[in-house]
């Protein structure tokens, strides 16, 4: 035990100490220094001010009581009065604190051993600072390391330098490691807990296989070949997206290697699972076809609002873009980002005549004409009444069968069908008690008053009130799925930017902010958008050399 040995014995064993622990030999001979501390304590008494000095090239051992000065003294073991003070250090003065020298101590085994404690405890806390302090920096890395124990279905990983857990939940599915087996996983936190820092490893993390790729491909090591995402079904099924900043290199090959040897190193550490390697692109619908892969795709419908895309494929083919058990879309909507919906040739014609005849009907029974009229107007394009009543007259006249006077008539009843329909929403806009003050704000319609008016929003300062999220609705994606929460205005074919204006209009009505000052922080926002786009053309106009040496 340190505190029984010889003074060339203690800097040995804290020599031994910092070397077995990894930890610094100041920190060992601290440690010491608190342990003898603490056994003088017990010794001249608990409420003594004792200090311990090791000196590390020695191996002595000082001992000194510190006695503050005061001018009544009534504890002899830790005050001193102030004439006996001056008569050792002349410029002692009240409040100071004057050391005395104390003789070498024999300890006890039971000091001993609770300074045993101490010096086990300090070097315990160095060498969990030290481990946290090595792998909080490490978060992203795969490491390798050796199977310790596995309890309850977690695998505990002696790192070398630390040890780190694999929990039940991020092992492949049907994965089984035993003691003393070597395991490769991927670092994705860190945190100091009261047990000490738990390094918690990953094999089904997106990122274990990226890095596992990085590892194999040197093309993508070296920063040519960028990964720009990657979505996994642990076990089962992967899909990565690559790009390349060098126009001769094909990501995908480089990626899949000479007779499949890269990526078959990938697969067979990450048990069989199945890669798709994507080219990326930066135009969402090529992507998401490349990302369906290997089913064909034969239209896509964009709704870049909702991040929703509509993808047509043949009848045939609906089973394999659907993927058993929806792995395949799953999977690709995970890739891309967007909400993926997909439907047949046949579903998709089915819907087109659906939504001819909604329309055809709602010409028939707005404008009062028989079904051949409403499947003509329907058939020419109009989606609505409003249309029909604004647009040229020369459109409507144009349509085979039709003349002017016709045109004219079909006009004047869809005016009429308005006007009335105006009257209506305008009088439940009423009933709802919204202001008169907000039909002065730009962009609002009657019909969008009704629905604001249904959600609770009912004057200009409710209006002001409002994110832009209320009005227009978000998207929410969580666990791969994405989740449309509908706002007030979600039925109305109003962009994001529409109804910031709407809600800044009301901002100004309300008084809360001045013409101008909506003036100025327009003008900033876009002087900003410009500077950014100065930054992407330099960035565009700069030779390939460059980024890559950047």
């Amino acid at each position: 035990m340190a505190i029984s040995a010889n003074r060339l014995e203690l800097l040995q064993i804290a020599d031994a100490v910092a070397r077995e622990k990894s930890i610094d030999r100041t920190i060992v001979i601290t440690a010491m220094e608190d342990a003898i501390q603490k056994a003088a304590r017990s010794r001249y008494g608990t409420e003594t001010e004792v200090r311990a000095e090791i000196n590390p090239k020695t191996g002595e051992i000082r001992l000194q009581r510190l006695l503050q000065v005061v001018d009544h003294v009534e504890n002899i073991s830790t005050e001193i009065a102030l004439a006996d003070a001056q008569a050792r250090n002349p410029e002692a003065g009240l409040g100071d604190f004057i050391a005395e020298p104390l003789p070498p101590l024999d300890f006890g085994r039971i000091a001993a051993q609770s300074a045993k404690q101490v010096i086990v405890q300090k070097v315990r806390e160095a060498e969990r600072d030290r481990q946290y302090d090595e792998f909080k920096d490490r978060i992203g890395e795969v490491v390798n390391g050796v199977v310790k124990r596995a309890e309850y279905g977690n695998v505990i990983v002696d790192l070398g330098r630390g040890e780190g857990i694999v929990r039940r939940d991020e092992l492949i599915p049907r994965e089984a490691f035993r003691t003393g087996d070597r395991i490769r996983a991927y670092i994705y936190d860190v945190r100091r807990e009261q047990r000490g820092p738990q390094i918690f490893l990953s094999r089904t993390h997106p990122q274990f296989m990226a890095k596992l790729f990085a590892q194999e491909v040197p093309e993508i090591y070296d920063g040519v070949i960028e990964i720009r995402s990657v979505a996994r079904d642990p076990g089962s099924r992967a899909k990565i997206a690559v790009i390349s900043k060098d126009s001769s290199i094909d990501p995908v090959g480089a990626c899949v290697g000479m007779r499949g040897s890269r990526v078959q190193a990938v697969v067979g550490e990450l048990q069989g699972e199945k890669i798709d390697i994507i080219p990326w692109n930066d135009e969402p619908a090529t992507f998401i076809v490349n990302a369906l892969q290997p089913a064909e795709v034969a239209k896509v419908v964009l709704d870049e609002d909702a991040e929703r895309i509509e993808v047509v494929v043949p009848d045939e083919q609906l089973s394999l873009a659907i993927g058993r058990r929806g792995q395949n879309v799953r999977l690709a909507s995970q890739l891309t980002g967007w909400a993926i919906d997909i439907m047949t040739e046949q579903e998709e014609s089915e819907r087109r005549q659906k939504e001819f005849q909604e329309r055809s009907n709602l010409f028939m029974e707005a404008l009062n004409v028989d079904e051949m009229v409403g499947q003509l107007l329907a058939t020419e394009g109009f989606t609505s009444v409003e249309e029909v009543a604004y647009v040229e007259l020369d459109e409507i006249a144009m349509i085979e069968g039709f003349d002017d006077d016709t045109a004219e008539e079909i006009q004047a009843r869809a005016r009429d069908y308005l006007e009335e329909l105006e009257a209506k929403l305008d009088e439940e806009r009423r009933e709802l008690g919204v202001s008169d003050d907000l039909r002065g704000i730009d962009g609002l319609t009657t019909a969008m008053l009704v629905a604001l008016g249904k959600d609770d929003v009912k004057s200009v300062e409710d209006l002001a009130g409002c994110a832009t999220d209320d009005l227009v609705g978000w998207s929410e994606r969580k666990d791969g799925e994405t989740t449309r929460h509908e706002g007030a205005l979600s039925l109305f074919d109003l962009s994001r930017a529409e109804a910031e204006a709407i809600i800044m209009d009301a901002r100004v009505k309300a008084g809360w902010i001045t013409e101008e000052e909506l003036q100025a922080q327009t003008a900033e926002e876009l002087e900003g958008e410009a500077e950014e786009g100065a930054e992407v053309a330099a960035e565009d106009e700069a030779p390939a050399g460059s980024i890559l040496n950047g």
